[in-house]
């Protein structure tokens, strides 16, 4: 049956000549894939430029009872996006957290916590015109929230290490083999109370940023089943280095 809902786009693939596979987290479906036809004329009801990385959309879509392939009847932005595909650094940020999600949600269910703070980060960043370089940062240390991957930051002492594969503090060396020695264990913390608001008051050079990316990435990695080495990092770092 036909139903109307908003999305998030993650990913567009190319299915053959005529049709796309859309990649679109929605607010009552969770994670869903859709067939998007190629428009043939400007008046066609789907137009493939709405579905840019990260893009709010309403659209309606046949959602049929065990289909893993849905197809959308007409689409058109829920938000146009001000700065997101005109600034760099904007765009690149966009690129990498769509590729980061598309790799992360795989959950076919409702969240609508989650579909709030997505939906809210992203105006933030299209909205904020200055101090967005820890942005991604920040993004990806709440997310782990909503994912259930939240350290428990309340066992922490001076002195610990941080277990990468329990996601926990402790005083003796972990024999996981993955895990962060005191001195940098005790930065998470601290990266946890930044917020959007906050976050340009937290100075990092191009090191301890790159640093930070690499740890959050593979701290996913470890928790995440199937999560690749994504394309896009190396370019996020380079481009705020």
């Amino acid at each position: 049956m036909y139903q109307k809902t908003q999305g998030i786009v993650l990913h567009t693939l190319k299915y053959n000549d005529t049709s796309n596979i859309v990649h679109i987290y929605t607010r009552e479906n969770g994670r869903a894939s859709f067939l998007v036809k190629q428009p043939k004329s400007r008046k066609s009801g789907v137009r493939s430029v709405l579905f840019q990385p990260l893009a709010f959309v309403e659209f309606e879509a046949d959602f049929r009872p065990k289909a893993n392939l849905y197809y959308i009847k007409e689409v058109k932005s829920a938000y146009p996006f001000q700065s997101i595909p005109y600034h760099p650094y904007k765009s690149g940020i966009a690129l990498f957290l769509a590729e980061f999600l598309y790799r992360a949600l795989k959950e076919e269910a409702p969240n609508e916590p989650l579909f709030a703070y997505l939906q809210h980060s992203i105006s933030w960043l299209d909205a904020c015109e200055q101090h967005f370089s820890n942005f991604h940062i920040v993004f990806l240390m709440r997310l782990s929230r909503f994912l259930g991957l939240r350290p428990n930051l309340d066992l922490y002492t001076e002195g610990c290490y941080f277990d990468m594969s329990n996601a926990c503090f402790t005083l003796t060396t972990p024999t996981s083999g993955s895990y962060l020695l005191p001195e940098e264990a005790s930065r998470i913390r601290l990266l946890f109370r930044m917020n959007y608001d906050t976050m340009h008051l937290f100075g990092m050079n191009r090191t301890e940023r790159n640093r930070c990316l690499t740890i959050i990435n593979d701290y996913y990695r470890l928790h995440l089943p199937d999560f690749p080495q994504l394309k896009s990092l190396d370019v996020l770092k380079e481009l705020f280095g």
